[in-house]
């Protein structure tokens, strides 16, 4: 069973969203998403300064399998990105809730409001 942290929000595309406060978001991939892709040996994440909007692909996650999408799931833009992630893929594997963040972002104050919490996401990950 993957992990599911109880204070992060979810999109149902498999990205989770902890809020930092005053507008400040970090985002990354869920355990669930990071178990389906495999070995992950790449990531590319947006440009500091890029305008995202939620549900559009702004990055790509490779794998050992395959290529993805990385999806926003909020409106904002990008403050942040992980650059240790260059060198140290795998942690997108083995810590996709702490080490492995992809991005951070400036949104509006309730933009997770209309994404899942755990236990709705913990129902999407099981079907």
């Amino acid at each position: 069973m993957s992990k599911i942290p109880e204070t992060l929000r979810y999109s149902e595309t498999h990205e989770w969203i902890e809020d930092l406060g005053n507008g400040r978001c970090r985002v990354g991939i869920t355990d669930y998403a990071q178990e389906l892709l495999g070995d992950l040996v790449y990531v590319e994440a947006p440009a500091v300064g890029k305008a995202i909007r939620g549900g559009e692909a702004c990055g790509v996650l490779e794998s050992v399998k395959a290529a993805a999408d990385f999806y926003a799931p909020v409106d904002g833009t990008v403050t942040a990105h992980n650059e240790a992630l260059g060198d140290h893929p795998q942690w997108l594997n083995e810590d996709p809730y702490g080490r492995g963040w992809i991005m951070e972002l400036e949104t509006h104050a309730d933009a997770c409001a209309g994404l899942m919490d755990a236990a709705a996401y913990g129902k999407l990950a099981e079907s």
